[in-house]
Formats: C-alpha cells, structure tokens, sequence
C-alpha cells in the first residue's frame, strides 16, 4: 500500500489556498486535457473537487473522485452544493491505492498533485492504467519544484525553497516528480503519447500576480515550523525570507514564474 503523505493538512486555511490554486490553475489544465464529451472519468485524489466537477461539467458527465480525507470531501460536495452542481460529483473516501475502482470501466484517469505525495508513484500509475479501458487516457500533472523562479530573487528565498522541498524526502516523497510523468506512464504499462508544462506565474503588472504571491508565502509560512523542527534552516532566516517575499510582492518590476509538469498517456 503507498499510502498519501500530504504534508499540508486540511484545515480551513489549506482548504482555502487549495480554491485559489484550482482559480489559478483550472482553466489552463481544462485545455490541456481537451474533453470532447461523453467520457467515463475517475480522478485519483480529487481534493475539494474543483476541478473533478470542471471536468465532469465540460465531459456531461458524473465523475468519480477519489479522496482520502473525510473533511476534504465534505468541503468539496458543500461547494458543489453551493454552486448547484452536486449532481455531477460521486465522491468515495479512498485512500489511491485502496480505491475499489472498476477495472476497465473509464475513459480517462487523472491525477493532479497526487504523486508528489506518495511513496510510491508507480503503484498510482498501475491503479490509473487498470482503471482505464484499452485506448483510454491517463493523465498526470504535478510538481517540479526545482522550476520555481522568482526575479528579482527575494534575498533568502533559494535556501528557504530547498527546506521546502526537503520535507518532501524527508518522507519519502518526491518534490520533483514532474519529470518522471512520462517514464512512470511507460513504467506502469501506458504508452505516453504528449507531454508539456502548465504555466503558473505572472508579473507584477497582471492582476492575478498578488495571488501567485500569497499562494507560496503560505506554502512556506505553514511549513515554517517543520523546516525549523527539522533543522533544515533556522527560524530566523526563515522569518526574513517570508517578509523579504511580502516585499517582492509589491515590487513593480517582479516577476513570478513556474510551472506544472503534464503527461499523458494511452492504455
């Protein structure tokens, strides 16, 4: 069993960065992903389900989520409530492996910032390709967190970043995932057939540059005691690398720039 290792909790505060993240990111993964309509689709860790019901929206369809969390899902079907679209979610507290999912039953298996956060990835992946009728599509998006450019460099920030991303092999997780998508798709029995990556950045002078901002000094400032706990840096120097963030993100000429990996494959 790979059971999740998701380091960020499910409080209100994660839940609440979780929504604005599928605001920053949806739009851009529902064109990749290019529904025609019709398909069969089960999402492997859904979360809130933002983007499981964008899915199912864009198919016509009910989609299947996956999610471990009891509190995740009851926030994502009060959302769908909320937006009168709890008619296209069926939702099953699941851990990813230990899902009971219908071998060959779907079109499409997806999976979005779900690897980064297992043991083992591959075991995801083979869930994914069985869940999948032959010529149905898996899709994976997820992190490469060696990708993350910031100019002008908040002073602190690329020691900051490397604690960050130590709490992930710390557990046995894998921070830089992104470039394995493709040879995990081929590993787990999938034939890869497209990769590319999701931009996720602006500059200061978009609107939804203050976003971006706030999205990773959170990530970092919830982070901040188990970095310290864990002797990955000092407690000052994390502190001044989160207010040098705030102050870059009121620079005119800053610039946020990242990326998540996308691949998918064919069974």
């Amino acid at each position: 069993m790979s059971e999740s290792r998701y380091i960020h909790g499910t409080a209100p505060e994660e839940q609440a960065r979780l929504s604005q993240l599928n605001q920053l990111l949806n739009d851009a993964a529902l064109r990749e992903l290019r529904l025609r309509g019709g398909e069969r689709i089960v999402d492997f860790g859904s979360g809130l389900s933002q983007l499981t019901r964008a899915m199912a929206r864009q198919a016509g369809v009910r989609a299947v989520g996956l999610e471990r969390s009891a509190e995740q899902i009851a926030e994502a079907m009060r959302q769908a409530r909320a937006a009168g679209e709890e008619h296209l979610l069926e939702l099953r507290e699941s851990d990813v492996l230990g899902a009971q999912v219908e071998a060959g039953a779907y079109d499409l298996a997806h999976a979005r910032f779900v690897l980064e956060h297992v043991h083992d990835p591959l075991a995801v992946v083979k869930a994914m390709v069985r869940a999948v009728r032959p010529g149905g599509r898996i899709v994976l998006q997820d992190d490469d967190h060696d990708v993350l450019r910031l100019w002008p460099e908040p002073p602190g920030l690329r020691p900051l970043w490397r604690a960050y991303m130590r709490t992930y092999d710390r557990l046995g997780n894998d921070p830089i995932v992104g470039r394995r998508l493709a040879a995990l798709l081929h590993d787990a029995g999938a034939r890869p057939t497209r990769c590319t990556w999701l931009f996720f950045g602006a500059c200061a002078g978009e609107p939804a540059f203050p976003a971006f901002v706030e999205n990773l000094h959170f990530l970092l400032a919830a982070t901040r005691d188990t970095i310290v706990g864990a002797g990955l840096l000092g407690a000052a120097e994390v502190d001044e690398a989160l207010a040098q963030i705030r102050r870059f993100g009121k620079r005119p000429d800053a610039a946020f720039w990242y990326a998540v990996a996308y691949a998918e494959g064919v069974r």
